[in-house]
C-alpha cells in the first residue's frame, strides 16, 4: 500500500465480531436454529463455525446470514488446534456444560498481548459446582451437579461474565454475577438469549441475574454494529486529514472514541443511527489515554489511537491498563520514524511531521489494523505480513479502504 491518499466517503458497519462469537456459542443451548443477520466473514468466525462442526453443531451461510443449529450437538470434547487458534472457543465452555452438563477444553489461543488467564471464568463456574480438573493441558469439567450461585467476579471480564450468563440460562433457580462488565455486547447477548426465551436481566450494569429456564427456542437476531471496526475506519480519515461517514453505527457506543478524536481536532456529527467525521490537516496531540474496562475508553482501540498520536502535532501519554503486551506496536512505528518511548505500561507518544512506509507483519489483530493506519498517512510504500491475524476481526479491510480512496491492495506471497 501507498500513503498520502485522503480517506474520503461513506461505508456502512456491520456486526461486531465481539457479538457475534458468543452469540454462536450460545446457539447451542436452543433445541432449533438460531439465524444472525448480517453477519462478519471472517477468520474468527470461521474458527468458530469449525469447532462447533466438531462438536456436530450444524451452521451454513445464507447470504450474509448465518444459520446455526445447535439442536444436534454430540460432543462437548472441543478439537485441540481450532481451539487454540481462537481466544473466543472459550465462551463454548458455558452452554455447553448448560447443554450437556460436561465438557473437555483445551486452554485457548488469539492474539500474543498479554496473560489473559481463565482464571475468571473457572472460578465462576466452579462456584456453580462444576468440577475441574486438568490433564495434559485439558481442562475436564463435570456439570452434573451445576446449581444457581451468587458469583462476585475479581475482575470485571467480559468473558467470563458471558460464561456464567450462558451457563446460567439453563440451569434451575437464579444465579447473580455481581462486579460484572458492561460492555455493550454483553447487553446485546441478554437479548439475544431473552429472545430465544431465556431470562436475564442487569446487563450492561455491574449486577446481572440470570434465572434458569427449562428449555430456549432459536431465532432471528441482528447482532449490534462493531464499534471497534467503527473506530478504526473514524482513525482512518482522522489520520489522512480525510471524513467519513459510517452508517449502521451508534453513537453511544463511540463516546470514549470520539472523545479522543474530537480532542484531536476532528470534527463530529452524529445521528441515532450514524457518525460522521471531518479531520483537520495535521491533527492535535490528546493530553493522556488510559484503557479501562466500559465504559471507559477501550483497551482494543488504543494501538490505533497511538499510531494516531505517531503522526500528531505535540506530545501524548498512553497508559494500558488492561493487556500488559498491547505495546509491541510501538517498535514497528518506531521503525516507520516515529518517536515513542515505552516504560512498562506508559508510552510517550511524540508526534512527528511523516511516516515512512516499512516491510513489517502484523503482531495482533489491532495491533495489525493500525499498522495499516500507520501505512496510510507514510511516504512511499509499506508491506505488511502476516494480514490473517487482521482478518480475524476485518472482513476484506483493504476492500473497503479501497473504496474510501486508499491505495491498497492484497498480494500472495508470490505476486
Amino acid at each position: 500500500m501507498r500513503g498520502g491518499e485522503r480517506i474520503s466517503g461513506e461505508t456502512v458497519i456491520g456486526a461486531a465480531k465481539n457479538a457475534v462469537l458468543p452469540m454462536m456459542a450460545a446457539a447451542i443451548l436452543a433445541d432449533t436454529p438460531s439465524t444472525f443477520v448480517h453477519c462478519p466473514r471472517i477468520v474468527d468466525v470461521e474458527s468458530m463455525r469449525g469447532i462447533l462442526r466438531c462438536l456436530g453443531v450444524e451452521s451454513r451461510w445464507r447470504d450474509d446470514s448465518l444459520v446455526i443449529d445447535g439442536s444436534r450437538i454430540i460432543s462437548g470434547e472441543m478439537p485441540e488446534k481450532l481451539s487454540k487458534r481462537v481466544r473466543s472457543s472459550i465462551f463454548l465452555l458455558g452452554p455447553i456444560l448448560g447443554r450437556l452438563r460436561k465438557a473437555a477444553v483445551v486452554y485457548p489461543g488469539g492474539c500474543e498481548i498479554g496473560l489473559r488467564p481463565i482464571d475468571l471464568h473457572l472460578n465462576g463456574l466452579k462456584r456453580m459446582g462444576v468440577e475441574i480438573r486438568e490433564a495434559g493441558g485439558v481442562l475436564h469439567c463435570d456439570g452434573s451437579r451445576m446449581h444457581a450461585a451468587d458469583i462476585h467476579l475479581d475482575y470485571p471480564s467480559v468473558g467470563a461474565t458471558e460464561n456464567v450468563m450462558m451457563a446460567a440460562v439453563l440451569t434451575p433457580g437464579r444465579t447473580t454475577i455481581s462486579n460484572a462488565a458492561r460492555e455493550p455486547e454483553i447487553e446485546n447477548l441478554q437479548a439475544y438469549i431473552n429472545a430465544m426465551g431465556g431470562s436475564v436481566q442487569g446487563a450492561g450494569s455491574a449486577t446481572v441475574v440470570i434465572d434458569g429456564v427449562s428449555k430456549v427456542r432459536g431465532v432471528s437476531f441482528s447482532p449490534m454494529f462493531d464499534r471497534i471496526a467503527a473506530g478504526t475506519y473514524l482513525c482512518a480519515a482522522a489520520i489522512t486529514g480525510g471524513e467519513i461517514t459510517l452508517r449502521g453505527a451508534e453513537p453511544r457506543h463511540l463516546t470514549a472514541v470520539t472523545q479522543k478524536l474530537r480532542e484531536m481536532g476532528c470534527r463530529i456529527e452524529e445521528t441515532p443511527d450514524s457518525v460522521s467525521l471531518r479531520a483537520p490537516a495535521r491533527l492535535r496531540a490528546f493530553d493522556t489515554l488510559q484503557t479501562q474496562p466500559h465504559p471507559g475508553f477501550p483497551t482494543d482501540m488504543q494501538s490505533q489511537m497511538m499510531a494516531l498520536a505517531s503522526v500528531a502535532r505535540g506530545s501524548s501519554v498512553i497508559v494500558e491498563n488492561v493487556f500488559e503486551n498491547r505495546f509491541a506496536l510501538a517498535g514497528d512505528l518506531n521503525c516507520m520514524g516515529a518517536n515513542i518511548r515505552v516504560a512498562g505500561r506508559a508510552a510517550l507518544v511524540q508526534g512527528v511531521e511523516r511516516l515512512n512506509g516499512i516491510h513489517a507483519r502484523a503482531r495482533d489483530l489491532r495491533g495489525g489494523a493500525a499498522l495499516v493506519l500507520a501505512a496510510l498517512a507514510a511516504e512511499g510504500e509499506t508491506v505488511i505480513s502476516d494480514v490473517h491475524l487482521i482478518d480475524r476481526g476485518y472482513a476484506k479491510m483493504e476492500d473497503t479502504l479501497s473504496r474510501l480512496g486508499a491505495d491498497i491492495r492484497r498480494v500472495s506471497l508470490t505476486d
